[in-house]
């Protein structure tokens, strides 16, 4: 089968678009023929920690498909099914963090970036109807994310405020929709015009340019709950703008893994911290009642044949997307 892997020399130069073998399902496991699959940064982390002496792995968390083959021990799942892909691993119940065997598909397992993929039979579930392929493909790792950082870990509440920075990847579009969702009153930062006026078409009361301060902007009124993925870049603005005893909710760094606290103030505003992480197999399964019940669509980038999987991930390495960017397979 086709699939795309990396192998050997770290970052793109052993990244490949070659064949690999077609799995097999066995006892208790699915075998998909994957339709499209969606890219993460995630991918980009796996690929640039790639060394010499590891073996090739098939890149990809995100994807959906037809069940074209069951192992053995299988019930209640039918070839011909289609269906959406868990990526979260061995994380079944909604407890407060993730047990000690918990992994993310793609990466020590093969992942998506593929025209087969074989999977235990509890990471699968029925692809929503009303989705397209191309929206069911880019949809899990994101949507799971923001729906445990939203819901489970800041307890969004109807009529409060929330602020998403760096509001452009595809985590951010879900979590401005959901909070929309549940009647918040959502607030964003960006840098890019050309999001900034994506993202008022998703709903988003009060848009900022990212280097602007943020609390003028906000004319003083400062929010309920922060939503943060950036990291040391933004993490002093978003306190600045926490209401006393407000929230924030940090699931990624990408501008910087370290940061400076000044504790006293931190205490004296009473503040929450709090870290998130993907989610289990309970959470995907109410994130996926929830865009249902208010027929939330991923937004789409763009999409790459599997064969141009390179061009794709060097889109997200640039980070020219606004939403998803998704991978036709079949």
């Amino acid at each position: 089968m086709k699939a795309f892997i990396h192998h050997g020399l770290p970052g793109f130069e052993g990244a490949a678009y070659r064949d690999m073998p077609e799995p097999t399902a066995g006892p208790g496991q699915v075998r998909i023929r994957l339709k499209t699959a969606g890219l993460n940064r995630r991918d980009l982390r796996i690929l640039h920690a790639g060394k010499e002496g590891d073996p090739p792995i098939i890149l990809g968390s995100d994807g959906a498909g037809v069940i074209d083959q069951i192992g053995p021990d299988v019930h209640g799942i039918h070839q011909g099914d289609e269906v959406i892909i868990n990526p979260t691993l061995h994380w079944f119940k909604n407890t407060p963090a993730p047990p000690p065997n918990y992994e993310i598909l793609g990466s020590p397992t093969h992942g998506t970036f593929a025209e087969f993929i074989v999977i235990s039979a509890d990471q699968v579930e029925p692809k929503p109807s009303y989705l397209s392929w191309e929206e069911a493909g880019v949809l899990p790792l994101s949507a799971l994310t923001a729906y445990r950082a939203l819901f489970t870990r800041g307890r969004v509440q109807s009529g409060q405020t929330v602020f998403i920075p760096g509001a452009g990847g595809g985590v951010a579009t879900y979590l401005v929709q959901f909070a929309k969702a549940v009647g918040a009153r959502v607030c964003v930062a960006s840098r890019s015009e050309e999001k900034r006026q994506h993202i008022r078409k998703l709903g988003a009361d009060v848009i900022i340019e990212t280097g602007q301060d943020w609390l003028e902007a906000l004319e003083g009124d400062k929010v309920d709950l922060v939503i943060d993925s950036v990291g040391a870049a933004t993490f002093d603005k978003c306190l600045t703008i926490l209401k006393p005893g407000g929230t924030l909710v940090t699931f990624g760094a990408t501008a910087g893994d370290e940061i400076q606290l000044n504790l006293r103030s931190f205490f004296y505003g009473q503040f929450n911290l709090l870290g998130s992480t993907m989610g289990s197999q309970e959470e995907f399964r109410e994130m996926l009642q929830f865009i249902t019940k208010h027929q939330i669509r991923p937004v789409i980038d763009q999409y790459f044949p599997l064969s141009e999987a390179r061009q794709a991930l060097h889109r997200l390495q640039e980070t020219h997307n606004f939403g998803n960017i998704g991978l036709h397979i079949s």
